[in-house]
């Protein structure tokens, strides 16, 4: 699993709510070897210290992931642009490219909103572009963590057909040890990141 772990593939949450919706996407983000996964929460409402993160929806994914949660969106976009090269945000803009043409090989953070306001103007301030996901209903989104695992499996087929989980994988030999270190060690705690607490400024 540490060899597999895709160093330059990330998903950023802004203002999702519901705790059950997050532990899906990180269920689906380990299922892809995403190693880190970013939680932004701006809105009034969602000020507060902690949020808990459900073993069930999440399926023990929690475990696996480093989840970096952020009240302030410049702290956010800062410590994401320091380990990735380009955001793409999910969003209805007349710009907007679709989801099967963006080259997911490179260097890419993927920025969700929630499902009633979709990602703020603050944040799409911060992304390289949008893109959509195409679909011939009535309706124009999909539930967040239906949205996204379908975009995180087209980036794990490109990454397959590009050997990225074989020979090709980006992380040194040092940094898959130091990830097998780490992964045995949380194997032996419980309730590991059940809480997620906010960065400090």
């Amino acid at each position: 699993m540490a060899a597999r772990r895709q160093p330059n593939l990330t998903v950023i949450l802004e203002n999702v709510h519901d705790p059950h919706n997050i532990g899906a996407v990180l269920r689906s983000c380990d299922s892809v070897g995403i190693r880190e996964v970013f939680i932004l929460y701006t809105a009034p409402d969602l000020a507060h210290n902690r949020i808990e993160i459900g073993r069930n929806a999440s399926s023990g994914a929690r475990k696996w992931l480093d989840i970096h949660m952020y009240h302030d969106v410049e702290a956010c976009f800062k410590h994401v642009k320091s380990n990735y090269e380009h955001i793409w945000a999910t969003h209805l803009g007349e710009a907007a490219v679709d989801l099967y043409d963006i080259d997911f090989t490179g260097s890419v953070a993927l920025l969700f909103g929630n499902e009633h306001d979709g990602v703020s103007g603050e944040s799409l301030a911060h992304a390289t572009g949008n893109f959509i996901i195409p679909q011939m209903g009535m309706v124009q989104s999909l539930n967040i963590s239906v949205a996204c695992a379908v975009t995180l499996y087209e980036a794990l087929r490109q990454r397959r057909a590009a050997d990225m989980y074989g020979a090709g994988n980006l992380l040194s030999a040092s940094e898959r040890d130091a990830l097998q270190e780490a992964y045995l060690e949380r194997h032996t705690r419980k309730n590991y990141n059940k809480f997620v607490r906010p960065k400090q400024p």
